[in-house]
């Protein structure tokens, strides 16, 4: 008899955890059993900026010339996975085709850069080690493929490390990720016996384990096309002052919705009307922005009318 209790216990649980994985779904790892369908994500709201696990969407915005044109808000604790929503929403929106795109470092992924190249849209998103790049660590690290000499040998590209020593092309490698499919090149040195820089060469070194080890690095040619195409965007005239443009009317969106007009929470719960309530809260703020629009217009024009005489 407690045999049998035990095992119908278990089988109770077991149908329980079927069900909330059911209503979690594969994209996520946590729901609120306050409303279904938001995630707990780390929030930052008291005075010491300590992370605390809340229920919340990830809301998007898309802003043209200091205006909302769109929103779009989901349960993704990252932004990885909402660029392509939102381009896809702007495109069947407006029918239109977007001429490029400025966001930051928390858009740059494969699939993101990639969507972009085959819709012929020009990247001007900011890459995760942007910073790091310029940092003498970044370019003197020997180890890293991209502070390495290339040549072209027999038709096969073939890198020369440190030590003057060649890494050929081993093999192809395919991993599936986010519905796509990675490829990777495997380029490795036949023999690092004997050479100086191995310390700094190999990861995570230890002379008394990898006495006999081989450098051997893995490179997603393809990323690291869309990345470099991506950075010399940033770099140029036109990405700075895209970026410059970016951060004062999408991130002053966001800091006056938080900030100043402290719209920290919703008032309703489902992503439906949350969505709802956020697009309402977005035309007021656009209302009122051309409202000022107009009154400085007004003000100027005002300000070159000749004086009356009498």
């Amino acid at each position: 008899q407690q045999l049998y209790e035990e095992l119908e216990s278990c089988g109770k649980r077991l149908m329980a955890y079927k069900e909330c994985f059911e209503i979690m779904g594969k994209d996520r790892n946590s729901y609120s059993k306050t409303d279904l369908e938001a995630t707990f994500m780390r929030m930052k709201e008291d005075h010491m900026l300590n992370g605390q696990l809340k229920p919340a969407y990830n809301v998007q915005i898309g802003v043209e010339n200091y205006f909302i044109v769109h929103g779009y808000i989901s349960n993704d604790r990252t932004d990885y996975n909402t660029l392509i929503p939102v381009l896809e929403k702007h495109k069947k929106a407006f029918e239109i085709e977007l001429e490029e795109v400025t966001a930051d470092s928390g858009y740059c992924s494969e699939k993101n850069l990639l969507y972009l190249k085959k819709n012929d849209i020009n990247s001007y998103i900011k890459l995760q080690d942007h910073e790091k790049r310029k940092t003498r660590a970044y370019k003197e690290a020997i180890g890293k493929y991209y502070n390495m000499k290339t040549v072209i040998f027999e038709d096969e590209q073939v890198y020369i490390c440190h030590d003057g020593r060649e890494l050929r092309h081993l093999r192809t490698e395919k991993r599936e990720q986010d519905g796509y499919t990675q490829t990777y090149e495997v380029y490795g040195c036949s023999d690092c016996s004997g050479c100086e820089h191995k310390a700094k060469c190999l990861y995570k070194y230890n002379p008394d384990k990898d006495a006999d080890k081989n450098k051997v690095m893995k490179i997603n040619e393809v990323w690291e096309e869309l990345r470099e195409k991506s950075h010399m965007n940033i770099q140029s005239e036109r990405g700075i002052r895209n970026r410059q443009i970016r951060s004062i009317q999408t991130e002053g969106h966001f800091g006056d919705i938080k900030e100043n007009e402290d719209f920290r929470r919703f008032n309703y719960r489902s992503k439906d009307k949350a969505y709802k309530e956020f697009m309402l809260f977005a035309i007021g703020r656009n209302i009122n922005k051309y409202h000022r629009f107009l009154s400085a217009k007004l003000k100027k024009f005002e300000g070159k009318l000749p004086e009356k005489t009498a």
